[in-house]
Order: C-alpha cells, then structure tokens, then sequence
C-alpha cells in the first residue's frame, strides 16, 4: 500500500485522500484501531515520502479511521451508544450523519487547504522518494497480489459477512503472503525443515517481525520508516490489555461508590435547558474518557447518568446516544493513558501532537454541542412514547420494592 501509494498519490491531494481512504476502509471493518494499524502505517510512509510532517498526516489518518468507525453498524461503539440510550442502531447511525456529516466536510476542506499550502511551500525529495521505494523493494516483494488480504476483508464486510469471520479470513489469507513477501523468510520455507517452519510462524506471530535490514548511514527517513514498519507481535499488545482491564475495574468501582453519580447530579444542576444538557453529558464523556482511561466506560457511565434527563426533556433516545458518540467515542485517543490514546500513538509512532490535526474528533463534539443550544435535529418524542417510558419506569420500581421485600 506504500509503495503503491507513493507511486500515484499528489501531494496536494495526500491529507484528504488520507482521510477519505481511512473512512472507507473504517466504515467497512468497523475498527478504528485496525485501520490504524494497515491502512494508517501505510500512509504514515507515504506522507513521510511526499514530505508531509508525521503528526500532520496522523492527524488525517485518525480523522478518517474515527469517522468510520463512529458510522459502521459493525463497530463495537455504536452498537453499545444505542444500547445504553434505548435507541435503534440504524435509527443512531442516520441521526449522527447531521452532526458527523458537517464534520467531516469542515476536516476535508481543512485538509486540502492545508495539502496546497504544505505542497506549494515544500518541495517533494525525489531522493528521499527513490531511497524509500529501494528499500520497500529490497525488503519485500512488491505485487499487488499482496493487497488481496485487506481487499478480502472489505469486499466480506461490504457483502454483509459477519465481522469475526471476515476479519479472521484476512489473516489467514495474509499469512501465506507474510512468507512470501519477506525474502529472508522466504529463506526458511526453502531449508525442508518443517519444524523449524512451524516455531517460526508461531515465533512472528508472538513476537513481531523485523522490516529488512536498514543500510549503513541511511537517512533518518528510512530509520524512521523500518521502525514504523516492524513490530513487536502479540506480546507487545498485552500491555494495552491490562490497560483496559485497569480501567473495566476502576470504573465499575468509581460507578458503584456512587462518585459517578454525585458528579452527575451536580451537572444536572448547571446545565440549563437542552444545550446545557448536551453540553453536560459531552463534558462527562471527556471526562470519563480522561480518568477512567476507556471510550467503553466513556459511553456506559454517561449514558446511565443521563438517560432520564434526556427523557424528562422529551428528547427521543438517539439524542442521547449521539451525544455519547460524538464525544465518547472521538475523544478518546487524545489521552495518552487511555486505550485509544495509546494505541493510536503505538501504532502511528506519533506523540500528542497530532491532535490539533484530527480536526474530525474535536470539531464534531463542537458542531453537537451548537445542535443542542440551537435545536437542530434534536428531535423531540411524543407524548405516547413519554407515557410508555413513565410507565416503564413505575413497572421497575414495583419490581425493585418487591425484590426488596422478598
């Protein structure tokens, strides 16, 4: 995807053609941690190639993967913002194009804006560009036979396979290819000995893979790009696990004290009408997202907090869960310590300063919160469903009291 892309992407194009493609391989895997982590190395490399600075192309790449995500019936976020707000996924997916949608034209303007100034001020280094090329080509076997795994995944996802099977066919077409494509592997295929095959499979799986051997006295381009393209296996991602183990303990404990639920009622009490509420609930989602370090608690404990008040304003529940997401979901990596914020960072090789480039993830939480204070698309219930929804409650109140009793 490197070599190619280098091969026909215009620099003037390269932020928004980032950000586009992100979206679209997102929308269709529903990961934005997957497409982080393909997709978004490759175009780290590229940008590095036309001379784009790392954290501005992060910043594009991030946009992209979050929008996706943020719209993909198969992400793991917008099937739970619904559930916690009582709303239908599709019914939450086409309530969130009002707000997701500005956004997202507001990033692709900026984006190409910023694409012709960067290209008409910098020149590109046909250097710089041959010398990666040669190292692509010396470390890999360049077909686009090679692109079939991430094609496969897309065209499943695309036909409505389940997301797991898809996801586990791509590894399994692209493992094959990861022997091929390596010439020094490629080296132990050929020695007939198969045990030593076996323990090699399992050995780059577990502990990562090195890309080729960089030169002596190569630039500090071609450093940085066989650092970014070299990894450390399964072993290195179980230190983002127990981040979220951490966090899934220490927010069902900030949740059972009741701290969450103070914080909350004090909110309540500031926020004014239903800007204020909107503004309450998209303030809470940043801050869950800060302290308890996981976008899943980000949109959990928010969406528990709220949900009456959203119903007591007579405000149809995906209201609700497109707050949740429009600040949850895209908040989330841009703190270091939380999963997101670490993951982005590992895979991109990028530090926090990226963030102001992400314009899809702080400008969206922006154009959410005007909606609120403005009324648009804040759609309202009737009084049929606010009937339903006060019986409800009564209903679980009796049950809790006899529970209690008994």
């Amino acid at each position: 995807m490197m070599y190619f892309g280098i091969k026909v992407i215009s620099p003037k194009v390269f932020l928004v053609t980032a950000c586009i493609l992100c979206s679209i391989v997102s929308l269709a895997t529903g990961s934005s941690w997957s497409t982080a982590g393909s997709m978004g190395v490759a175009l780290i490399g590229v940008g590095t190639a036309l001379g784009f600075p790392v954290y501005m192309t992060a910043g594009a790449v991030v946009s992209g993967a979050y929008f996706g995500d943020k719209m993909s019936p198969l992400s793991d976020t917008t099937n739970l913002a619904p559930a916690m707000a009582g709303s239908q996924l599709f019914d939450h997916i086409k309530h969130m194009v009002y707000t997701t949608g500005v956004s997202l034209i507001i990033a692709l303007v900026a984006y190409t804006v910023m694409g012709f100034m960067h290209s008409s001020s910098n020149e590109v280094d046909l250097t710089t560009l041959n010398d990666i090329t040669a190292f692509i080509e010396s470390a890999s076997k360049i077909s686009v036979l090679a692109l079939l795994p991430p094609v496969f995944v897309i065209v499943a996802v695309v036909l409505k396979f389940p997301a797991l099977p898809a996801l586990l066919g791509g590894v399994f077409i692209g493992v094959p290819f990861m022997f091929w494509n390596k010439p020094y592997i490629e080296a132990v295929l050929n020695d007939g000995n198969g045990d030593h095959l076996i323990n090699n499979i399992f050995n780059i799986m577990n502990n990562g893979i090195t890309m080729g051997k960089i030169p002596e006295g190569a630039s500090e381009v071609i450093q940085e790009l066989g650092s970014l393209l070299s990894n450390e296996g399964m072993q290195h991602m179980f230190w983002t696990i127990s981040i979220i183990l951490c966090a899934m303990c220490f927010g069902g404990i900030v949740d059972c004290t009741g701290i969450m639920g103070t914080f909350a009622s004090l909110l309540l009490k500031i926020a004014k009408g239903r800007g204020g509420l909107v503004l309450a609930t998209e303030f809470s989602c940043i801050f869950v997202n800060a302290i308890c370090c996981d976008q899943y608690l980000a949109i959990v404990l928010p969406g528990r907090m709220f949900k009456e008040a959203f119903e007591d304003m007579r405000l149809e529940p995906k209201n609700l869960s497109r707050c949740l997401e429009d600040s949850g979901t895209l908040t989330s990596n841009f703190f270091p310590w939380n999963t997101c914020g670490a993951t982005m960072r590992q895979f991109l090789g990028v530090n926090s300063a990226y963030i102001p480039y992400a314009i899809l993830n702080w400008v969206n939480p922006v154009v959410s919160i005007i909606f609120g204070y403005t009324g648009i698309t804040m759609t309202k219930m009737s009084d049929e469903d606010y009937e339903k929804i006060l019986e409800e409650r009564e209903k679980e109140k009796a049950e809790a009291l006899a529970a209690l009793e008994a």
